[in-house]
C-alpha cells in the first residue's frame, strides 16, 4: 500500500510498458503558480479528463488513482484495522504532499463522498409518505441513513490509527483559510465540524491542572498557545503559575497532552480593574486566606483546526466547580477581558478629529469629556451592537454567550501598545454569577445584552 500510494505523487506516475516518465514541475517551480487560482474543474470533469488542465496538481490518471485509495479505506470488505491501515498510508502521502497535491485531496473527499442523491430523495418521498402512519418511524430511520455520506466513514477511518485524530485535526486547520474562496470544499468542512463536535465532547475531555511541577513540554505549550497577553519570559510564566494563581485545561486523550484550551486565573478579595499587577512577575503573592474573587484573566484556544467546537462554557463551569471545592470563601467569578474589537468598530462611527481626541487615552484625567464620551462609546459597542444577534466584539460573543453578563468598563485596564492600539487601554469585567447564567443566556437570545447597571448609566 505504501508503494502504491507513494505512486500517485506528480512525477511518480506509472508509465505504460515501454515509455518514459516525464516529471510534473511543482507548483513553486513554476513562475507565478503560488498567485493561481485553483482550478475551476469540478473532480467530476476531471476524472474523466486525458489531459491536466492549468495548474491543476494531479493528473487525471493520479486523480483515478488517489480516488480508488480512498474509496478502498472504506470498503465495507475489508476490517477496521485494515481501514486503519490503508487510511495511515494515506496520510502519510499527505504529509509529504505540496500544498496543491493537498488542496486536490481534499475535493476528492468533499466532491466525491457525498450521499447518493437517488438513495436520499427516495427515502426523503418515503418519509413524506408515511407521515402520520405506524410506518413513520421506520421511515425516518432509512431517512437518517440516506443522510449519512461515506465522507463520514472515510473520515472515522483516518480517526482509527494511533495519530489519527491529531492528523485530521491539522488537516481541517490548514483547510479552513480555503473555504471563503473555495466552496467546493464546505461539505467537508462541515462533516469534520460535525464528527469533532461528537468526538470532542466535554464528556470525553479530562480538566487538569497546569502548575510549574508540570512536565516541560506541557508548560512550554502555554507559551506557544497563549493568545490574549504574551508570555514574555520564563518568570512571567512562574507568575502565572504561582500560589495565588491557577491554570486549568481540557485535554482529549487522542491529542497527546496537547491542551485544547486553557484558562488562567488569579485569586483576589476583589474584582480586578487593571492587567498590569495581575502580570507583574516582582509583585507578591496574594493571600488565598482572603481571597474572595477569582478572575479569569486570559482563555487560549489552542487548535485551529477544532474551530466552532465550543467547550469554553464548560471549561469555565468546571474551573468554577473545582476552585469552590478547593476555596470556599470564593464568592464573585469574573474576567478582566480586552476589547479586541473596539478601535476597528469606533473608526467607522465618529470622524477623524474626534478619533484624534482620544490618541493619548493615559493623558485624559477623570473629569475629561474625551474621556466619558469614550466611555460612553465603549458601553454602546458592548451594551447595544449586535450582529445577526450576536454581540460584535468576539470576546463579548464568548462570554455572553456564556452566560455572563457586561459588569464594568476599566480606564487604563491595558495600558500596554496592544491595548492602545485595540481598544484605547480599556478592558471589561464580564461578571458569571452561576444562578444566573440560564438567564442571561436567555436575554441575550431575545436580543437582550446583559448588562450592570454601572455600563447603563455610561450611555445614557
Amino acid at each position: 500500500m505504501s508503494r502504491g500510494v507513494a505512486l500517485w505523487r506528480p512525477g511518480f506516475e506509472k508509465a505504460s510498458a515501454g515509455t518514459g516518465r516525464e516529471p510534473k514541475p511543482s507548483a513553486s517551480a513554476v513562475p507565478g503558480a503560488a498567485s493561481q487560482p485553483p482550478s475551476s474543474r469540478t473532480t467530476r470533469e476531471r476524472l474523466q479528463a486525458t489531459w491536466r488542465k492549468g495548474q491543476e496538481a494531479l493528473s487525471p490518471r493520479v486523480l483515478r488513482r488517489t480516488l480508488a485509495e480512498l474509496q478502498a479505506v472504506v470498503d465495507p470488505k475489508v476490517s477496521e484495522v485494515e481501514g486503519g491501515r490503508r487510511a495511515l498510508a494515506l496520510a502519510t502521502w499527505y504529509r509529504g504532499a505540496s500544498a496543491e497535491e493537498r488542496h486536490d485531496a481534499w475535493l476528492l473527499m468533499s466532491e466525491q463522498f457525498g450521499p447518493d442523491p437517488k438513495k436520499l430523495q427516495s427515502a426523503r418521498e418515503q418519509y413524506e409518505a408515511a407521515q402520520g402512519t405506524p410506518e413513520e418511524g421506520a421511515a425516518e430511520i432509512r431517512l437518517r441513513r440516506a443522510f449519512v455520506s461515506p465522507r463520514t466513514r472515510l473520515l472515522q477511518r483516518f480517526a482509527a490509527f494511533p495519530e489519527g485524530m491529531r492528523f485530521l485535526v491539522d488537516l481541517r486547520a490548514e483547510l479552513l483559510p480555503h473555504l471563503k474562496g473555495e466552496k467546493r470544499l464546505l461539505a467537508l468542512d462541515a462533516e469534520l465540524e460535525t464528527l469533532f463536535s461528537t468526538w470532542f465532547d466535554v464528556a470525553f475531555l479530562e480538566l487538569r491542572r497546569l502548575s510549574w511541577d508540570s512536565p516541560a513540554s506541557l508548560i512550554e505549550k502555554l507559551i506557544k498557545y497563549e493568545a490574549v497577553h504574551d508570555i514574555r519570559s520564563w518568570a512571567d510564566l512562574k507568575n502565572r503559575l504561582d500560589s495565588d494563581r491557577r491554570c486549568y485545561g481540557f485535554f482529549h486523550p487522542k491529542l497527546d497532552g496537547d491542551p485544547l484550551i486553557f484558562v488562567e486565573v488569579a485569586l483576589t478579595d476583589s474584582i480586578s480593574d487593571c492587567i498590569t499587577p495581575l502580570l507583574d512577575e516582582h509583585a507578591a503573592a496574594s493571600d488565598l486566606k482572603r481571597a474572595t474573587t477569582a478572575i479569569f484573566y486570559s482563555i487560549s484556544n489552542c487548535q485551529t483546526g477544532l474551530r466552532g467546537v465550543s467547550f469554553g462554557d464548560s471549561l469555565i463551569k468546571r474551573v468554577v466547580e473545582t476552585l469552590k471545592e478547593e476555596f470556599p470563601k470564593l464568592k464573585t467569578f469574573a474576567t478582566l477581558s480586552p476589547i479586541p474589537g473596539f478601535r476597528s468598530w469606533l473608526v467607522k462611527q465618529v470622524p477623524a478629529d474626534k478619533l484624534a481626541s482620544w490618541d493619548k487615552p493615559l493623558e485624559l484625567g477623570p473629569k475629561s469629556p474625551e474621556r466619558a464620551e469614550l466611555l460612553a462609546w465603549a458601553a454602546q459597542y458592548l451594551g447595544k451592537e449586535l450582529q445577526d444577534g450576536k454581540p460584535v466584539d468576539p470576546v463579548a460573543r464568548f462570554h455572553l454567550g456564556n452566560g455572563a453578563r457586561v459588569e464594568r468598563l476599566n480606564w487604563a485596564g491595558d495600558p500596554s501598545t496592544k491595548g492602545i492600539k485595540q481598544s484605547f487601554g480599556l478592558m471589561v469585567n464580564y461578571l458569571y454569577d452561576p444562578k444566573r447564567l440560564d438567564k442571561h443566556r436567555t436575554m441575550l437570545s431575545q436580543g437582550e445584552i446583559p448588562i450592570a447597571g454601572a455600563i447603563e448609566d455610561l450611555y445614557r
